[in-house]
């Protein structure tokens, strides 16, 4: 089984992801009149973006220097900070009485841009960390955000449209299959030995709880300085805070397969760094 798991762990990651893209537009009934609120709200929608595609690599980028972290962990996080908000955010959001709009509005915007912010911040944040002859895949990166991520998005958008009264159905069905993947993903890395505690290090997991609260401080304090009314700071703080950590897996198993020896190391460090 762990075998099996080893040799497919691309696809768990990417059936997954895919899933969980799909359900996300009639379960925020995603549509396209949420998008006119970039026009609407323009500063809101400005400052919330330049967060997650300024602030928030930048603040990994001063964590890792500030604490000195390296190898896998450093790999991890700024994979954390390279990675669109998670579309979770927006249902926090409205249970937080925020900006829900807003918080659909920034995911949709940061989701796009990740197709080139994502390899980008990336190859920028981590090749010190990776072997000599590793060459950062950005045409592939692209390629599977845009297949993974945003061509389900779409997909879930047009059944919403066509069918309303059907999408709640979708959505719920493939959330379902969505948490099945998660389980397959934690189960299938633990049983091939690649969530081990020991070897990830206590210190290691002090080091990512510093991190959530180094990046819940810039969530909270950016749009405080912008002057932002609470409803719209709750949207912001909730998009740095909740990452896209499915897309995150998904990168991992391409970049760093555990089917290959060369990284398997690597990118047994950097899946244990998004699961936690």
């Amino acid at each position: 089984m762990a075998d099996f798991y080893v040799r497919h762990e691309y696809w768990f990651a990417a059936s997954q992801l895919i899933l969980a893209m799909l359900a996300w537009a009639p379960r925020a009934t995603l549509t396209p009149k949420y998008f006119r609120d970039v026009v609407l709200e323009p500063l809101a929608i400005s400052v919330g973006t330049a967060i997650q595609l300024l602030a928030v690599p930048l603040a990994a980028f001063i964590f890792l220097r500030l604490l000195g972290v390296h190898d896998g962990l450093a790999v991890g996080i700024a994979l954390i900070a390279a990675i669109p908000g998670g579309t979770v955010s927006n249902i926090f959001t409205f249970f937080a009485c925020g900006n829900a709009a807003l918080s659909i509005s920034i995911t949709a915007v940061t989701t796009l841009a990740c197709l080139v912010s994502t390899p980008l911040i990336l190859s920028l944040m981590i090749s010190q960390y990776l072997p000599a002859d590793f060459t950062m895949p950005k045409a592939q990166i692209t390629q599977e955000i845009a297949l993974t991520l945003l061509l389900p998005l779409a997909i879930g958008m047009l059944f919403l449209y066509l069918y309303p009264r059907s999408a709640p159905t979708l959505s719920k069905w493939s959330i379902r299959g969505s948490l099945l993947g998660i389980i397959a993903i934690v189960v299938g890395s633990a049983m091939a030995g690649r969530l081990t505690m020991t070897a990830f290090g206590y210190s290691n997991l002090l080091l990512i709880a510093l991190f959530v609260v180094f990046l819940s401080a810039v969530g909270y304090l950016t749009p405080k300085l912008a002057l932002l009314s609470r409803p719209e700071s709750s949207a912001i703080e909730f998009e740095v805070i909740v990452r896209n950590i499915n897309l995150g897996v998904l990168i991992n198993a391409s970049i760093f397969p555990a089917a290959v020896a060369e990284t398997a190391q690597l990118g047994n460090t950097v899946l244990f760094t998004l699961i936690l």
